[in-house]
């Protein structure tokens, strides 16, 4: 009796083990694989972005070789006014364009719209 109380004690562990690791087992179904195309206006801000952090990169590379060193003086000065313009021209072409707007309901999170209030 003992014996078939601990096969059975040891086919039921094995069974809740393998029930408690079924879903971290399986592979999980993907709602969707395609990706949907990019309008035109999400294309041209995903571009500016894009320009954006190039520039600012490259400024923080030039900052950085410049402490180490790496790059004199003379040519920090020269390289760094051009770098700053296009920094700068990718920044003003994102605040000109139309910023993307939350949903009007809080972004779906139970949180309430924000209003501006004037107070006097």
């Amino acid at each position: 009796m003992t014996f078939a109380a601990l096969v059975l004690a040891a086919l039921l562990a094995v069974g809740c083990v393998v029930l408690v690791a079924l879903p971290f087992l399986r592979e999980p179904a993907p709602e969707s694989d395609s990706l949907g195309e990019l309008d035109e206006e999400e294309r041209r801000r995903l571009e500016l972005l894009e320009a954006r952090d190039r520039a600012l990169a490259a400024l923080k590379e030039l900052e950085f070789d410049h402490r180490t060193g790496t790059i004199s003086d003379e040519d920090y000065r020269r390289l760094v006014g051009p770098l700053r313009r296009e920094a700068a021209q990718a920044l003003q072409a994102l605040e000109r364009e139309p910023a993307e707007q939350p949903p009007a309901d809080g972004g779906g999170q139970g949180h309430p719209p924000r209003t501006r209030t004037l107070s006097r």
